[in-house]
């Protein structure tokens, strides 16, 4: 083994164990001290407006001035854009950006290690004596804390008035505080959503996931751990369990949301974890950001691209990614023969909004599109008549289940292209008939098998060590990773279990994830909902098996 490849064995074994460890050991630790929990106090409109969208009363937006004479204004002046929407700060590089909670801001601030009620503002400044309001209001307006030191040249000045600092101030006291649903003293409450059209065996393969995750978890630490000090007298994490409900839909999607309030009154969580959807996952997306509850890393091929929500975030785009990669591809030089686009689909399936987003993409480009919908069911002859008149100068888009695949014509049509969802049609065990197999391009969201061949070693040991039937690799393998990385980001946390926090922990610490099961990179900036954000087309290699090779570079469209 040469130098290069030790090193990347070192750091994949190091990986390994530090993953292990996290799923067993350190996820959702917090202080013992944690979850008394007071009244939510009612929130400052004002303060909220002025700190999520910098806007002032008069509608005009907030201005601040740095140091340096620059200046900023609107959201780009607003508390949010520095302190992030918890309030808990960020940290860049060296860069730190301290919590403004009043947690924070209203207490003499010591040594983190020698108080367990300030762990988890990893971003805390050196000591210094507690705010007031009259104090905190010079530090808005004129940049200075409460013993006079100057802040950073990086923080504005905002020149409010006392109405408009008050109602700043007043935001600043409840923000992030008060009790958390689903934050126990001793345990962290958790849903899964399944939808009524979500396939049987993805369903069982997921709740098969989430049940030995959770209980294997659990298992450790039970009875009485006294907290630990070390020399320093930090304080050392107390375990909290995970208890999972599982919520099952039922019925017409306009009456999931309702469905959805009603559990969450009667079985109030932190947060919702994997879960799987079919055609429709709106409505459960409507719900996270209408009640505020983060959604992480569902199972869903459709998912909702909403900008400026916060509160789901998803592994892809999904079908909808395939239909960008498919444009890129479209558009591209060696594609100029193609005159026309044909996209079959079936009604009610994810591939009617596939070939939708499809469509626009490509008449942005001014290549025409046909869209042939077949029944949500039928016979293998509704395919044939959809591609009885395709020819050399058209391409064809299939947004097909593995049972149509399979279906298709004998004869593989004239077109001049064949494209295909992975997603859709089973990846590189789709069913395509021979005759298909050296004409289809499919959609690949995911690393190609053999490059993600070594990643994939530790979710299926971890499946085969606990006797989980692998139904569905993929969606079991995401499950897990959900739960992996819901672990990563809960165990710094400590005691700040505040969901809005929840969201931006997972933003920072994704990127720096080397396991990532399917996927090549998963990364999230702020504000960004997808994880991973690109693919390749390609295509079968062998005569009949599961072989794949890319048609050309990783593609982010």
């Amino acid at each position: 083994m040469n130098g290069d490849a030790t090193i990347l064995g070192r750091t994949l074994a190091r990986a390994l164990v530090g993953l292990a460890f996290l799923a067993l050991f350190g996820a959702g630790a917090v202080s013992a001290r944690t979850a008394r929990g007071t009244p939510t106090p009612v929130i400052s409109a004002v303060g909220e407006k002025l700190y999520l969208s910098g806007v002032l009363p008069s509608g005009a937006p907030l201005r601040g001035e740095r140091d340096s004479g620059a200046a900023v204004e609107g959201l780009r002046a607003a508390c949010v854009s520095c302190h992030r929407r918890s309030g808990l700060g960020a940290s860049e590089g060296r860069i730190l950006i301290p919590p403004i909670t009043a947690k924070y801001l209203f207490r003499e601030r010591v040594l983190q290690s020698d108080d367990p009620e300030l762990h988890g503002g990893e971003t805390l400044p050196p000591r210094r004596s507690p705010y007031t309001d009259e104090s905190l209001a010079r530090a808005i307006r004129a940049g200075v804390g409460p013993d006079g030191r100057r802040f950073d040249a990086l923080m504005p000045r905002f020149d409010l008035d006392d109405a408009t600092t008050a109602e700043l101030i007043a935001y600043l006291r409840q923000l992030s505080g008060g009790r958390v649903p689903g934050v126990g003293a001793e345990t962290l409450q958790f849903a899964t959503v399944i939808t009524p059209d979500a396939d049987p065996a993805r369903r069982a393969g997921t709740l098969a996931v989430l049940d030995k995750f959770f209980g294997t978890k659990n298992m450790f630490f039970r009875g009485e751990s006294p907290p630990l000090q070390s020399a320093r007298n930090i304080h050392y994490r107390i375990k909290r369990d995970w208890q999972l409900h599982v919520w099952e839909l039922h019925g017409a999607a306009d009456t999931w949301e309702q469905q959805l309030r009603e559990r969450m009154r009667g079985e109030p969580v932190f947060a919702l974890i994997s879960g799987v959807g079919g055609s429709n996952w709106a409505p459960v997306h409507r719900f996270c950001e209408t009640e505020k509850v983060p959604c992480i890393l569902p199972n869903v091929d459709l998912p909702v691209v909403a900008e400026g929500d916060f509160y789901s975030i998803y592994y892809s785009r999904g079908v909808l990614l395939e239909s960008q990669l498919l444009a890129h591809r479209l558009a591209a030089s060696d594609a100029t023969g193609i005159h026309r686009v044909v996209q079959v689909y079936r009604n009610g399936d994810i591939g009617a909004a596939a070939a939708a987003e499809l469509h626009a993409a490509l008449a942005a480009r001014g290549l025409a599109t046909i869209e042939r919908a077949l029944p949500s069911s039928g016979s293998p002859r509704q395919l044939a008549g959809a591609l009885k008149d395709v020819g050399a100068a058209d391409a064809v888009v299939l947004w097909l289940r593995a049972d149509d695949i399979k279906a298709l014509p004998a004869q593989a049509p004239g077109a001049g292209r064949v494209f295909a969802s992975g997603l859709m049609g089973g990846l590189e065990r789709a069913p395509l008939p021979d005759a298909w197999r050296a004409a289809t391009e499919f959609a690949y969201t995911f690393d190609l098998p053999a490059a993600r061949g070594v990643r994939m070693n530790y979710p299926l040991g971890w499946f085969a060590i606990r006797h989980i039937d692998v139904i569905d690799e993929r969606v079991q393998t995401d499950t897990y990773y959900a739960c992996v990385i819901l672990a990563e980001t809960l165990g710094p946390m400590l005691d700040n279990f505040v969901r809005d926090h929840l969201i931006e922990r997972l933003e920072t610490m994704m990127s720096s994830r080397i396991l990532n099961g399917y996927y090549p990179r998963l990364g999230l900036g702020p504000g960004q909902r997808f994880a991973s954000k690109g693919g390749y087309l390609v295509h079968f290699t062998d005569a009949q098996g599961p072989k794949i090779t890319a048609d050309g570079p990783w593609v982010v469209p």
